[in-house]
C-alpha cells in the first residue's frame, strides 16, 4: 500500500478544506477504499484520507422529519437494516441494505461509502494497475470490450467502458426519488450518478455527502429490492431491481422501477414503468413488465469464446416480474 495521511474532520467544513487540497478522499467504514489502496489498482491513488466519523454534530442518523425520511451519510447499513422506520415505510431500502456483503461488512459500511464506491470490474480493480483502463487513464482501453466480461453491462457503454454500477442502495435511492445532499447542493439521485473517471457519481473533488433524503412514500405505496447474485452473502449485484408502486383500487397508478448491476450507473426501466401503470398486477403483467425492461439490452461480444453476459438479460426479466408481484 502508498504511503497516506489520515486526519480525523470535527466539522464538514474540516472535511471539505482536506478534500480540497487533493488526492485527498473520504474514509468512514473503509470497506471499499481501504481494498481499493491495498491493491494499489490506481495510477493516482490518495496520498490522504480524511475520517467523517468524528465529525460532529454526528453523520450518523436515521430520522423522519419535514414529510422526508433522512438518513446522514455515515449511518451503517446494518442500522438502516434493522431500523423499524425504514423497514415499514421505505421497505426497499432496509431490504437493499440487508443485502449488502456480510453482517460484518454491514456494520463497518455506511450508506454514503455504498453509494460512493468505485467500479468492481475485475481490470480497474487488478492489483498494481497492471491494466490502466479508461477509467483510470483517458488514454487507456476498456480491456472488457475484448476480454472477460461476464459480469458486466447489458445496456452498452458509458464513454467506452462497460462496467455496472455495484451499488445495492444506488438503485433505491433512484427508484424512490431520493435526494442527496452535500456539502454544495442538493443533487437527485437520478442525476447523481454518473460515471465520470474513477468515480460512479457527479461529485467534485471537495465536495462531501452528508444526508440521503427520501419523500414519504403515498398512501397505497409498497416498495421492495431483489438482488441476484452468485452467492447470498458478500457478493456484488449481478442484476438488482429496485420497485416502488403506488395503487388503488388494485389498479396502479405510477410505478418506479430501476435495475441495478446491469449499466454504468442504476438503470430506470421506463417501459416497465409504462407498461404496468393503469393495469392491476398479476402473474401476465408483471411477466409483461420485466420483458418490457429489458428492452434495448444486448449481450456482450464472448472473444476467445469467454463466458456470456446474456444471462443477465433473462435474470432481469424474471427479477422485475418477481418484484412486481411482491408488491402488488
Amino acid at each position: 500500500m502508498n504511503l497516506f495521511t489520515h486526519t480525523n474532520a470535527q466539522t464538514v467544513a474540516d472535511a471539505t478544506t482536506a478534500l480540497a487540497k487533493g488526492k485527498t478522499q473520504v474514509i468512514a467504514g473503509g470497506t471499499d477504499l481501504l481494498t481499493y489502496m491495498r491493491n494499489m489498482c490506481s495510477p493516482n491513488p490518495p496520498t490522504a484520507v480524511v475520517n467523517i466519523k468524528t465529525i460532529v454534530p454526528s453523520l450518523a442518523y436515521i430520522k423522519e422529519e419535514g414529510g422526508m425520511l433522512k438518513v446522514g451519510a455515515a449511518t451503517t447499513l446494518a442500522a438502516i437494516a434493522a431500523n423499524a422506520t425504514a423497514k415499514a415505510s421505505y421497505t426497499a431500502l432496509a431490504q437493499a441494505a440487508r443485502a449488502v456483503a456480510s453482517p460484518e461488512l454491514r456494520v463497518q459500511g455506511t450508506i454514503g461509502g455504498n453509494i460512493c464506491q468505485k467500479p468492481r470490474c475485475i481490470y480497474f480493480r487488478f492489483e498494481y494497475n497492471e491494466f490502466p483502463c479508461l477509467r483510470k487513464d483517458s488514454k487507456g482501453l476498456c480491456y472488457a470490450l475484448t476480454g472477460v466480461n461476464t459480469y458486466h453491462s447489458i445496456f452498452g457503454a458509458v464513454g467506452g467502458c462497460v462496467a455496472p454500477s455495484p451499488s445495492d442502495i444506488a438503485p433505491v435511492l433512484v427508484a424512490m426519488n431520493a435526494s442527496i445532499v452535500t456539502s454544495k447542493k442538493t443533487w437527485k439521485a437520478a442525476d447523481f450518478f454518473v460515471p465520470t473517471g474513477e468515480q460512479i457519481n457527479a461529485l467534485a473533488a471537495d465536495e462531501l455527502i452528508t444526508e440521503i433524503q427520501i419523500p414519504t412514500p403515498a398512501a397505497g405505496t409498497k416498495s421492495t429490492y431483489l438482488k441476484f447474485s452468485m452467492r447470498k452473502a458478500i457478493d456484488f449485484p449481478m442484476v438488482s431491481v429496485a420497485a416502488m408502486v403506488t395503487s388503488a383500487g388494485g389498479t396502479v397508478s405510477s410505478a418506479s422501477i430501476v435495475l441495478g448491476g446491469v449499466a454504468g450507473a442504476p438503470k430506470v426501466a421506463t417501459a416497465a414503468q409504462d407498461a404496468i401503470k393503469g393495469k392491476a398486477i398479476d402473474a401476465t403483467t408483471a411477466g409483461a413488465a420485466g420483458t418490457a425492461a429489458v428492452t434495448g439490452a444486448t449481450a456482450l461480444p464472448t472473444p476467445g469464446g469467454t463466458p456470456s453476459n446474456k444471462y443477465k438479460i433473462q435474470i432481469a426479466t424474471v427479477l422485475v416480474k418477481k418484484a412486481l408481484l411482491a408488491v402488488k
